[in-house]
């Protein structure tokens, strides 16, 4: 029996069905068939729905960004072991305001631009605008004006280092900073100094490969940060997943006195 035969015979169109075909295909038939001839459908009406959801996505997270929680790559080592480089750590830009201050202890995001930097470097604006809009997301390394660094003294503190026993002193109460870097001394290079009022004294916690207040100590403003500069408080590591969680906080500082002198209880 031939049986290709008859399966190509059982596949072949009734009477009906080819009528059916023929009156489809008549005048105006390509017009309402073709892919992407009708309005709103398509390939074009296709591309333009993702297309305009992924940028309303982009500007709400942008302006989330801006003005609330902003995600900060971690560049360098300068603050392991609490960061590690490849980490995105959320920051708190409402975290501080004129009633509530950055306290030491906290670990905050700064524009170095006057103090670490007398003046950002000079870049493509287009390049800049770009890298801008990434680094706000998270997806590229921060501006070379940002940093990450630990508050050890706020306006009015001394800070010095070192006492006779190797350790960081603010205000003459010895601080012991179980968030350095395992083998890491508080300072390699000796120091004594008032902060200004309304700046910070920031160092990294791998004091050893960070370049933080100390490096600055010979130039405008001596090493310190602008409080108005913070841009916020880090907060939480929200990346990779198997580091999700709070930035540790430090009660290293809790035995800390209230600087002495003129305006300052």
């Amino acid at each position: 029996m031939d049986t290709a035969a008859e399966h190509t015979e059982r596949d072949r169109p009734s009477a009906s069905e080819e009528r059916s075909r023929s009156a489809r295909s008549g005048p105006g038939a390509a017009e309402t068939e073709e892919p992407g001839g009708a309005p709103g459908g398509g390939p074009v009406a296709g591309w333009r729905r993702p297309a305009l959801i992924g940028v309303v996505c982009a500007a709400v997270l942008l302006g989330v960004s801006h003005f609330l929680v902003q995600p900060f790559q971690i560049p360098s080592g300068s603050m392991q072991p609490t960061l590690r480089v490849g980490d995105r750590v959320l920051v708190d830009k409402l975290a501080y305001g004129s009633d509530a201050p950055p306290r030491r202890g906290d670990v905050v995001v700064f524009d170095g631009t006057g103090s670490f930097l007398r003046e950002p470097p000079p870049e493509n604006p287009v390049t800049g605008l770009l890298h801008g809009a990434a680094a706000a997301l998270g997806l590229a390394e921060p501006a070379e004006t940002d940093f990450v660094k630990r508050v050890v003294g706020v306006g009015g503190d001394r800070v010095t280092c070192c006492d006779g026993g190797g350790r960081l002193t603010v205000n003459g109460a010895p601080v012991t900073e179980g968030y350095l870097f395992p083998g890491d001394q508080p300072s390699r290079v000796p120091f004594d100094i008032v902060v200004p009022d309304g700046s910070l004294w920031v160092m990294g916690d791998h004091r050893g490969q960070s370049r933080d207040s100390r490096d600055h100590l010979g130039e405008p403003g001596g090493g310190a940060v602008p409080v108005d500069k913070v841009i916020g408080r880090a907060k939480w590591i929200g990346w990779p997943l198997g580091r999700w969680s709070s930035v540790p906080s430090t009660d290293a500082f809790a035995g800390v006195p209230d600087p002495a002198g003129p305006g300052h209880g």
